[in-house]
């Protein structure tokens, strides 16, 4: 990772003596709306000119306790989870099923996986005279139904609106319980970035579960990553590892409580997704000395080739790593020179198929250069979100694909359908959810599947992912039925006066002096 210098960059110290970890705005001056050149960007966060904006109307947005935690944490094996919150603010766990019943149990995921899940269903009464004795009883009764190792308390809006005393109530409960009980601040109001619910959760896991080591593991790699990495992904990191003997620590999903009480014996701690890794990784290396990297991701040939070394640095096995990325490359890189023939030959003119992506800042990083090595062109990304953990690494990446125009928008399927007909680019590339299909007659197709996603295609990760998704870009060029389908049975989302405006961010609140 590239050491950020400018004065606006986060301070990099976890502080396991706060009940919880700062916003993502304040350790690193996050954003979720900028349109421009990257390197403007790059220059506005380098002098501390970068700042937040609101939009009038906006049609989506994510949630720091819904964003992805209450389809993970529940997953832990011998745990529970209590929200303290009104019933509907657990609704989104019900789609652990639907995300996870479609990989074989033959490929690793485990039988039984009901969620061992309570909520203390926040009502009027509650938020006007509170709701403390409530929280102990749904510990109390998550101990007695369950007899978990540990209760995860996930707080709310209603939790953190009425000023609930949470670390109280874990202080005056913890005694009486058998599991260790982990409070996580994800309240959806207290962050506009959804990464704040990340870095809370790994906040939790590091003050009440992390052990100190008994002894360090030399052979134990520590791998986290976003949702957005499917099971083939695991797999792949796992085939990779273990050809060098090396084992693999994947967490949050199907861990046991055993598994992140010994993170801090692993040898390094390595991403997938580097925005999510971050602060289980400065806090493990803080606390514990335990050595980690956050990029390159395993996303291409050559990113696979530089995680995996980065790795052999911090296990004793470079000579191992290198016979293996000897070995995979007389597999795979034959066939990505195919695919590489198969996109020169697609225009007539010989011009490069253009890709525009909607990612995370943590695939941005990986996906542009993988996108470089197949021989696409991507003069323009969409972006979640952006903040200065990234600075450094984005500087390097312009520098090694060139400058690009950026959208940072969070999901806002207006804005993204709005660049896309201007950009026009051969290949559009949506996330699979939150508004991410829309009309066009070009190639289309999505941008990453979902954990639950057993299908080999469905990989994006190390050798075998470098060549199915290269594949899988492919047919997005071979395949319209998708379009034609769009195109045929579905009405104009947005009027054509839509497209006419000159700025994606037409709702952008405007600033003072602004035209």
């Amino acid at each position: 990772m590239t050491e950020n210098k400018s004065p606006h960059i986060i301070d990099s110290k976890i502080n396991l003596e706060e009940a919880t970890c700062p916003n993502r705005e304040q350790r690193a001056n996050g954003i979720n709306v900028w349109y421009g050149k990257a390197s403007d960007l790059v220059k506005e966060a380098r002098e501390g000119t970068l700042t937040r904006r609101e939009r009038k109307f906006q049609q989506t947005s994510g949630c720091v306790l819904n964003f992805y935690l209450t389809v993970r944490v529940g997953t832990i094996r011998d745990a529970a989870v209590v929200y303290h919150a009104p019933v509907g603010c657990s609704s989104s766990a019900l789609g652990y099923r639907e995300l996870y019943r479609g990989v074989p149990v033959e490929l690793g995921r485990p039988a039984e996986y009901d969620l061992h899940w309570i909520t203390t269903n926040l009502r009027e009464n509650d938020v006007v005279y509170g709701a403390t004795e409530k929280l102990k009883s749904a510990i109390f009764e998550a101990q007695r139904r369950y007899n978990p190792k540990a209760i995860f308390v996930m707080t709310s809006c209603t939790s953190g609106i009425i000023g609930e005393d949470i670390e109280g109530v874990v202080a005056e409960v913890q005694p009486k319980v058998k599991a260790r009980i982990v409070p996580v601040h994800c309240e959806g109001s207290r962050s506009r970035l959804v990464q704040t619910g990340y870095d809370a959760f790994w906040h939790g896991v590091l003050k009440y579960l992390v052990k100190k080591p008994q002894k360090k593991q030399k052979d134990l790699v520590n791998v986290a990553s976003m949702l957005s990495y499917t099971w083939q992904d695991r797999l792949e990191i796992k085939r990779l590892l273990e050809k060098v003997g090396l084992r693999v620590n994947f967490i949050p999903e199907f861990a046991t409580v055993e598994q992140l009480e010994q993170l801090s014996e692993a040898a390094v701690t390595a991403p997938l997704c580097p925005t999510y890794t971050d602060y289980l990784s400065r806090g493990l290396e803080q606390e514990y000395g335990v050595p980690y990297f956050l990029y390159p991701s395993p996303m291409g040939i050559a990113n696979t080739d530089a995680w995996l070394r980065e790795i052999g640095k911090h296990t004793g096995k470079s000579k191992e790593i290198e016979k293996l990325i000897e070995d995979e490359h007389k597999v795979w890189i034959p066939k990505l020179k195919a695919i590489q023939e198969e996109f020169a030959k697609v225009k007539a003119d010989g011009k490069k198929v253009e890709v525009l992506g909607a990612l995370g800042q943590g695939r941005l990083l990986a996906q542009l250069p993988y996108f470089d090595e197949l021989g696409l062109k991507s003069s323009a990304a969409m972006c979640q979100d952006f903040d200065n953990l990234i600075l450094g690494d984005l500087e390097n990446l312009i520098k090694n694909v060139g400058d690009f125009d950026i959208l940072v928008n969070t999901f806002q399927a207006a804005e993204q359908s709005h660049i896309t007909r201007k950009l026009d680019p051969d290949i559009a590339l949506t996330c699979p959810f939150q508004g991410g299909a829309f009309k066009r007659d070009k190639g289309m197709t999505r941008i990453h599947a979902l954990r639950g996603d057993p299908d080999p295609w469905s990989r994006q990760s190390g050798y075998t992912g470098a060549i199915a998704f290269g594949n899988f870009l492919l047919q997005s060029l071979k395949s319209s039925a998708f379009q034609r389908t769009m195109l045929e049975k579905t009405e104009n989302t947005y009027k054509d006066w839509w497209y006419r405006q000159p700025d994606p961010l037409h709702y952008l609140i405007k600033e003072d002096g602004e035209p």
